[in-house]
């Protein structure tokens, strides 16, 4: 329990909720655990029935799951008739059963599969913010509501990210419908339990409130507004003071963890801004190196042109010379002949 709960203080400590200390995870964690026998399944659990021979049909529609949405009935058209093609006809019914997911709800698989640890951490983090839901005040609850929204933030930007590695750029509509998912799988454990499977179609709604899942029912009250069950009768008064000046202090870190989230955001969205204005003089240099090489281009094909005329202007020349070279060496022949002429002539008059 003791490395679990570390494991989980590191992720929120990456998602920047930096007041959470292994303490505070390891009380959630240890609620959770007394009602787990009956609750959502975990990866490990469903890796392990998917562990099967050769031609596990689970595997192939666990990686079709996280195929592009725009090449996924092409994949699962090729799947399907490879198994029938094998004799696996039932593995082909299912896998051409298989619908399309929405780009929301795959860039939410394409998270469960290519982040396994960090997704399992997520799930605790659920089951473990479920089960102090029902123990906080008015003011622990806005403060858990704006860590909640802090982890989910966190993570939808991994999803998007790798999103835009397998080529997809998600809209700001699909990136609300992937936050709305996550923010279902952390308040519901129906909803959890959908995403471990990895193979959602569509993005899944969040309740209005926490459920808090399995976990037994004297461990939490009926309603939000009822205070915690009371301590056992050999808890003293010291303890109660001790678990109250503790919950303050575990709501003052996050308060001061939240504004260092935000601080971080202004950082990075100053960041994001010089990028951007740095991206736009780059486009701004490229157009004008592309004008200035379709000027030289049409320098040189006008150059060119000018080339190939002096050339044809050359050989027209060079073929009138010799027109002229011929009809000078015709005309000095005859003049010779004729001064011969002339003088046999004047030879036989003497």
């Amino acid at each position: 329990m003791r490395g679990r709960s570390h494991d989980l203080t590191v992720f929120l400590q990456n998602a920047g909720l930096t007041g959470w200390d292994d303490l505070d995870v390891a009380e959630s964690l240890h609620r959770v655990a007394r009602g787990r026998a009956g609750g959502v399944e975990t990866l490990n659990a469903r890796k392990g029935r998917r562990s099967g021979g050769g031609h596990d049909v689970e595997a192939v529609l666990d990686e079709l799951y996280t195929t592009p949405p725009s090449d996924f009935v092409a994949r699962r058209e090729t799947l399907a008739a490879a198994a029938k093609t094998a004799g696996r006809v039932d593995d082909a019914r299912r896998i051409h059963a298989a619908r399309r997911p929405t780009l929301a709800a795959w860039a939410a698989n394409l998270l469960l599969r290519s982040q396994p640890e960090e997704s399992r951490q997520f799930l605790e983090l659920g089951q473990a913010l479920r089960e102090a839901y029902h123990a906080l005040d008015t003011g622990g609850l806005k403060d858990l509501s704006a860590q909640r929204r802090r982890v989910v933030s966190a993570l939808s930007r991994q999803a998007a990210q790798l999103a835009r590695d397998a080529g997809h750029q998600l809209s700001q509509p699909v990136q609300q419908d992937l936050e709305a998912t996550l923010r279902a799988v952390l308040a519901d454990p129906d909803a959890a339990d959908q995403w471990t499977g990895g193979r959602l179609v569509n993005a899944l709604t969040p309740p209005s409130e926490f459920r808090p899942g399995t976990a037994p029912a004297t461990e939490r009250p009926s309603t939000r507004s009822r205070p915690a069950p009371p301590p056992p009768a050999r808890a003293s008064k010291d303890e109660l003071a001790e678990r109250r000046r503790a919950r303050q202090e575990q709501l003052a870190r996050a308060k001061g963890a939240a504004e260092a989230a935000e601080q971080r955001l202004r950082k990075e969205h100053a960041r994001q801004a010089d990028v951007d204005a740095e991206l736009q003089r780059a486009g701004e240099r490229t157009e004008q190196a592309r004008r200035r090489m379709s000027a030289i281009e049409e320098q040189m094909q006008q150059a060119r042109e000018e080339f190939q005329q002096a050339e044809n202007e050359q050989q027209e020349a060079e073929e009138h010379s010799r027109s002229a070279a011929a009809a000078l060496a015709q005309a000095e022949r005859e003049a010779h002949e004729t001064e011969q002429h002339v003088r046999r002539v004047t030879a036989r008059t003497t």
